[in-house]
């Protein structure tokens, strides 16, 4: 229509000035990145971990395990859902920059009553409009493009915490399996010390009985069976906690859901490399996060302060009215109108100025957010290859001590069967025996849980995806 094209070009025209101070609020993050791990090897073949990071550890059950809550967990299903609503919120945050087109049809039929002195009557009139009605608001300043950006940056953000999420779960359940295992194995331990005590028992019975035997010496022991016999309840207590924490996991219902488990022993722990500090900060999802999270604020900055200056309303209205339908589209029916609007505020009750503090405030927030999730990402690297090699020392020295009291309980054993030992040393060999068993199996299990927080860390699972557009963050 030719009332629409001295629109379009003054549409055209705003948007060509739109956007004029976007990317003036760029804090300095000032991190401080580490050239090199403390506690990480010097070896040159360092590398990130593998996407498949688990599969290292061997075991067939966990592998599946892990497929499955990355597809049914319930934490990442409320993340997708999330990211759905963010990028919702991008789309009504972008949608004041385009212009507004209405249509409008209207039809009415008007009667007046007439009078005269001689008569009396009425009058019918009809009148019929068909039009568009157009604007636009000039974002000269850049407000509502800066608006779209944090909204950009804000689903951006949403993404990272659904791998944040992902991440975590991944890590849950390789650690909760690991922790079933444990209880499977510590409940053969104690079953067997159990079995073992009751059998010594049977032996110094005999001895008393015998009258080489004190009834204190038959107590001392019948106690230490006991003892072996308490422990089983909590192990079957944390084992089958561990399975319902499985089935949760995975979206199973306890009932439905069994685990086969194992042995923790059977398992290997994978080798994994550090690499260098700053390939770090796009290893990890959450400090990614946290950065997507500054750069909106920084953009609600700029949203807020460009709310100070001056709007610019476009308005057109174009379309055909007549007093008959058979005429509304007729050469004399058509008409347009344009008009352009100049919106400044002045006294607003601080309303701008504060919110512009708020939009501040929340920038610094985010920022120190930021520059902590980098530390934390450094810290928890740290704390992770210092743990996994002190357990690997720790678990090889505890290995020596089972074998040795393990020597110990059956020389012990035998010279019981002979008489020719102390029974208050039987008992000795046999408690450090029982416990040496026991805390290797809680030692492995620390040495593996060690190892997956490497991986966790390291943001083993998670590679980042190239923006679409250009990086818009420091």
């Amino acid at each position: 229509m030719p009332g629409l094209k001295p629109l379009a070009a003054l549409v055209l025209i705003g948007m060509g000035l739109s956007g004029c101070i976007l990317g003036t609020e760029r804090p300095d993050a000032n991190l401080e990145v580490p050239a090199s791990y403390r506690a990480g090897p010097r070896a040159p073949d360092s590398a990130v971990p593998a996407l498949d990071w688990w599969r290292g550890f061997r075991s067939s059950e966990l592998t599946r395990l892990i497929e499955t809550a990355q597809a049914a967990n319930l934490d990442i299903a409320v993340a997708v859902a999330q990211i759905l609503q963010a990028d919702a919120q991008a789309g009504i945050a972008g949608a004041p920059l385009l212009p507004t087109l209405t249509g409008t049809g209207t039809a009415e039929r008007l009667r007046s009553a007439t009078s005269s002195s001689s008569s009396a009557g009425s009058r019918s009139t009809s009148q019929f409009n068909a039009g568009l009605t157009a604007s636009y608001m000039i974002d000269f300043w850049g407000k509502n493009r800066a608006t779209l950006y944090a909204a950009e940056e804000s689903a951006t953000a949403a993404r990272y915490n659904r791998d944040v999420v992902a991440l975590t779960a991944t890590a849950t359940v390789a650690n909760t399996y690991f922790e079933l295992l444990t209880a499977q194995d510590r409940l053969r331990i104690a079953r067997r010390n159990a079995a073992s005590a009751e059998r010594i028992l049977a032996l110094i019975r005999q001895q008393f009985t015998a009258g080489t035997a004190s009834q204190l010496e038959v107590s001392q022991q019948e106690t230490l069976v006991a003892t072996q016999r308490a422990s089983i309840p909590p192990l079957e207590t944390t084992l089958r906690q561990n399975s319902a924490t499985l089935a949760l996991l995975v979206a199973r219902a306890p009932a439905k859901f069994t685990v086969n488990g194992g042995s923790l022993a059977r398992l290997a722990v994978p080798r994994v490399t550090p690499g260098i500090p700053s390939e770090l900060l796009r290893q990890r999802p959450d400090v990614m996060q946290a950065e997507a999270q500054l750069a909106a604020s920084n953009f609600s900055v700029e949203s807020a302060r460009a709310a100070f200056f001056p709007q610019i309303q476009l308005t057109a209205d174009t379309g055909f009215q007549s007093k008959a339908l058979s005429s509304l589209f007729g050469p004399g029916a058509w008409y347009y109108t344009l008009a352009a609007g100049l919106t400044q505020p002045i006294l607003d009750g601080n309303l701008l100025k504060s919110q512009l503090e708020q939009a501040q405030g929340a920038q610094l927030e985010n920022l120190q957010a930021y520059r902590k999730a980098v530390l934390s990402a450094f810290t928890d690297v740290e704390k992770a290859l210092i743990a996994l090699q002190q357990t690997s020392l720790q678990e090889r020295l505890q290995g020596e001590v089972v074998a040795s009291s393990r020597r110990a309980f059956e020389v012990a054993e035998t010279q019981l069967r002979g008489g020719t030992v102390n029974l208050v040393s039987v008992l000795q060999v046999q408690q450090t025996f029982f416990t040496a068993e026991d805390t290797l199996a809680q030692v492995r299990l620390t040495r593996f849980q060690a190892a997956t927080s490497l991986f966790q860390a390291l943001g083993g699972g998670w590679t980042l995806a190239p923006r679409t557009a250009e990086p818009r963050r420091f």
